[in-house]
């Protein structure tokens, strides 16, 4: 049996939020590689002003769907049943409970048929909220980069800390944010293959609902 996917359990703003992600990470993975290997002259103002607004951008898109998800009301399960507050699936849930290495066993392809549960499974959730501190250490890590910015106390910490923990000394360097900054992009860029390839592991019906609000039904 597929699994369905409908617009009560994705509502148009989710979907919406989910674009604005998409082409904040095009624009900050493509502006981004230009700043850290420049293969042509010319273009480094403009790379790094994209990078910067697409960051703004990408910081706002996440302020905004974490206040959504205790706002916007949407189903919880595949038949479009238990309607409620987004935010109850991030946390554990009934409907998931003992569904953990039933997940990872579906996704190495040892477990045939896709467990039934949450909008979201374990792996999901447990991804989806880790990227939180991922993205705010980038933009942060990010921010005390930004020469204009280099004056203010809070990025001038920053700056001895990551210093500090790559035991690299002289809190003054940004040779270690670089380093923090690049592997934090490494790891989001890592959660997004993964993510893009589990989502059409079987099929693109997650790619119809999340970028053209189409509705697909289970088929059994």
């Amino acid at each position: 049996m597929s699994h369905a996917y409908l617009r009560v359990q994705h509502p148009f703003v989710f979907v919406l939020t989910h674009w604005i992600n998409l082409l904040a990470m095009i624009f900050l993975t493509l502006s981004g590689f230009y700043i850290h290997f420049p293969i042509f002259q010319g273009f480094m103002g403009v790379a790094r002003g994209t990078h910067f607004f697409w960051m703004f951008v990408l910081l706002i898109n996440l302020v905004v769907r974490i206040v959504l998800a205790f706002v916007v009301k949407d189903s919880s399960m595949p038949d479009g049943s238990d309607v409620g507050l987004d935010v109850r699936n991030f946390v554990p849930q009934k409907a998931n409970r003992g569904k953990f290495l039933k997940t990872i066993g579906y996704y190495l392809f040892v477990v045939k048929y896709k467990p039934e549960m949450g909008k979201y499974n374990p792996l999901q959730k447990l991804a989806y909220v880790l990227t939180i501190p991922l993205t705010l250490l980038a933009a942060y890590t990010g921010f005390c980069l930004w020469g204009p910015t280099s004056d203010w106390a809070l990025f001038e910490v920053g700056t001895v800390w990551v210093a500090d923990l790559f035991n690299a000394g002289g809190g003054g360097s940004l040779m270690p944010v670089r380093i923090l900054h690049y592997w934090t992009m490494w790891a989001i860029l890592a959660f997004t293959f993964i993510h893009v390839y589990l989502a059409n592991i079987y099929g693109f019906a997650a790619d119809k609902i999340m970028f053209a609000w189409k509705e697909t039904p289970a088929e059994h």
